[in-house]
């Protein structure tokens, strides 16, 4: 039992990133989150956080053994489901990861019809449009656009298909005209969408044939709702997604050029998916999500 208490402490400093908080989920004094953390610490003659006046963070051992302990947790979680005859009923926390746009659009109107269904779950939504470290940051499920990064540990379930398509305002086409060829491009104001450490590419496909192109712009930013706005507003070419200028195109505020071909920052396919970790492959509640919103998102 003293060994359990350690785990779920640590566990709950590292997801909070202090012991004050994990010490008012768990509803007992900071002091004994603290003695439960130092005890694990001693137990295991290893270190496993950095303490600081302004931040806790794992150390390498303690991100090793948080992994495991997150899986220890989640497996006992799912053994009293099955135990209790709860498999019908998901509970517990959720901790959900999604790009920005794509969670105001899609997901966040499906939160309340969830929240119905399944009341014994908590969601925990974080929104961000850069790579999620589902162990660093204690994520059940993250979604992702994009082909998935091959991990052993981690399984990608496809919820959707997408494409993306060059566009510009009918302003922007009127001042510089429509590039003809995937050449072309160079000579324009390519707005990019900022994907970390990767190239100023865009690579374009038609009958089987591909080419990179590598293009330059007045802009690179990380939310591509802003990349739509500056599209709208004449700045120049961007690359975007249906289901984000879908209204947009039909209206004529954007035009798609180079339409015969399939376009993309890399990898060709084109795809929305959920990922999360091998340890939580039975899990009830990351099942009923991404059911819910795969279904949405192929309505869609």
């Amino acid at each position: 039992m003293d060994r359990f208490a350690e785990l779920n402490a640590f566990c709950l400093v590292a997801n909070n990133g202090g012991f004050s908080a994990a010490a008012r989920q768990l509803g007992v004094a900071t002091s004994s989150v603290t003695r439960l953390v130092d005890s694990l610490e001693q137990r295991l003659g290893a270190p496993l956080l950095n303490r600081s006046t302004r931040s806790i963070t794992l150390t390498d051992s303690g991100r090793a053994y948080f992994e495991h302990a997150m899986q220890i947790l989640a497996a006992l979680d799912e053994a009293d489901n099955a135990a209790g005859g709860r498999d019908a009923e998901p509970s517990g926390v959720l901790r959900i990861a999604a790009p920005v746009t794509l969670a105001v659009r899609y997901i966040a109107p499906l939160l309340p019809g969830f929240a119905r269904r399944h009341p014994k779950v908590t969601l925990d939504v974080r929104l961000s449009d850069n790579y999620v470290n589902l162990v660093e940051e204690a994520v059940d499920v993250a979604i992702r656009i994009g082909s998935p990064r091959q991990q052993p540990n981690l399984v990608a379930r496809q919820l959707a298909t997408h494409r993306r398509h060059i566009c510009a305002s009918p302003e922007y086409l009127a001042r510089h005209g429509a590039p003809r060829t995937p050449a072309e491009l160079a000579q324009h104001n390519c707005l990019q969408f900022s994907y970390g450490a990767s190239g100023h590419s865009w690579r374009l496909r038609r009958d089987g044939r591909e080419v990179d192109i590598d293009v330059r712009g007045s802009l690179n930013v990380n939310n591509s709702e802003v990349l739509r706005e500056a599209a709208l507003g004449g700045m120049g070419l961007a690359l975007l997604s249906d289901w984000l200028i879908r209204d947009e195109l039909a209206a004529g505020t954007l035009v798609a050029v180079l339409a015969e071909y399939d376009v993309n920052p890399g990898d060709m396919d084109v795809v929305i998916h959920a990922v999360y970790p091998a340890s939580r492959r039975g899990s009830a509640k990351i099942r009923v999500f991404t059911e819910m919103l795969a279904a949405a998102l192929q309505d869609e």
